[in-house]
């Protein structure tokens, strides 16, 4: 079982099962004693800033400072991610990360940061689900017939993203790779444009997170083919896994988390750790993290650096197969 779905369990199990417990160093050192930083590295309202203010707002209750959300936008996170690797090591400033900074060796050919150094994980706040979607006028009603579709004549079912080197465009090359598919990539100038692309039937399908899609599909809008993940989400329980539609070999599923820079010392990496799990057990978390079809995480550092690192080599593999350049 690859790893992005075990600690989905495993993290999930975590949660529900473990108390946070707070490091007898901190009793001393009083951590923290003043504001901390939350640098999300994406415009506010996406999947990920959702999920940091969330956290940073059960955090400020938690542990009696203020967790004050920050977007730095901007050059596929880079600039946002940057700042918090460049920051003081000492817990006040932290990283809103997502499975896009996996990628980012694969889409520059020079990064202002070291990608396998410069932070240091602490856990994985949700995970999302991924939906292949078309349109509600789209001729193909199930995944397999477009599968075959798309075997039938290479490239003629085409699909949007919000740009070369996108996270969708990652997630779609691996779709590809998986089903032994060639499809026809029309790029535009963010993820909500290839949503409205695929609404009006400009292209055929795109790959979207469920949270993401959900209000589109619930209103008729969106027809979901398949999710991404082990089991059927309840959010959609007539929408089949990939490997129930035919597509066994696709397992990408988005998360988000937080991240320190290298060097902050480990009682506050572990201090962090428990306190995101002790939140993520709470009932007003798990209903947030239902209303945007996700999953809580929890998993300890030392699993998420490994979740990293078998991310990384993913889509290494996938962007050399995909043909993806680096910008």
């Amino acid at each position: 079982m690859p790893v992005a779905r075990r600690t989905m369990l495993m993290a999930a199990a975590t949660v529900l099962g473990t108390t946070a417990a707070v490091h007898p160093t901190f009793a001393q050192e009083g951590y923290p004693s003043r504001p901390v930083r939350v640098v999300v590295p994406w415009a506010p309202g996406g999947a990920v800033d959702t999920v940091a203010r969330r956290m940073a707002q059960k955090l400020s209750e938690q542990m009696g400072q203020p967790f004050v959300v920050e977007n730095k936008a901007g050059a596929t996170g880079t600039i946002g991610a940057g700042e918090v690797a460049r920051a003081r090591p000492d817990g006040y400033t932290l990283l809103a990360m997502d499975n896009t900074y996996a990628m980012l060796p694969y889409l520059f050919n020079r990064l202002p940061f070291d990608h396998a150094r410069a932070f240091q994980p602490v856990t994985v706040s949700a995970f999302s689900p991924v939906l292949l979607a078309v349109g509600r006028a789209s001729p193909y009603a199930t995944l397999g017939a477009l599968v075959e579709a798309a075997k039938k004549d290479p490239e003629k079912v085409t699909y949007g993203t919000g740009g070369v080197g996108s996270a969708p465009h990652f997630a779609t090359a691996a779709f590809q790779q998986a089903a032994g598919i060639k499809l026809y990539h029309v790029p535009y100038k963010g993820a909500g444009e290839a949503v409205t692309a695929a609404l009006s039937g400009q292209v055929d399908m795109v790959m979207v997170s469920l949270g993401s899609a959900l209000g589109n599909i619930q209103g008729g809008l969106l027809r979901p083919l398949a999710i991404s993940g082990g089991h059927r989400s309840p959010a959609l329980p007539d929408t089949p896994t990939f490997a129930e539609a035919g597509v066994p070999g696709f397992s990408v599923v988005n998360w988000s988390g937080l991240a320190v820079p290298r060097g902050t010392p480990t009682p506050i990496v572990e201090r962090l750790h428990a306190e995101v799990v002790r939140a993520l057990a709470a009932p007003d978390a798990k209903e947030f993290l239902d209303t945007i079809a996700s999953e809580p995480g929890g998993m300890p550092p030392a699993d998420f650096s490994r979740l990293l690192a078998e991310e990384a080599e993913r889509w290494r593999k996938v962007a050399a197969e995909g043909q993806i350049e680096r910008q």
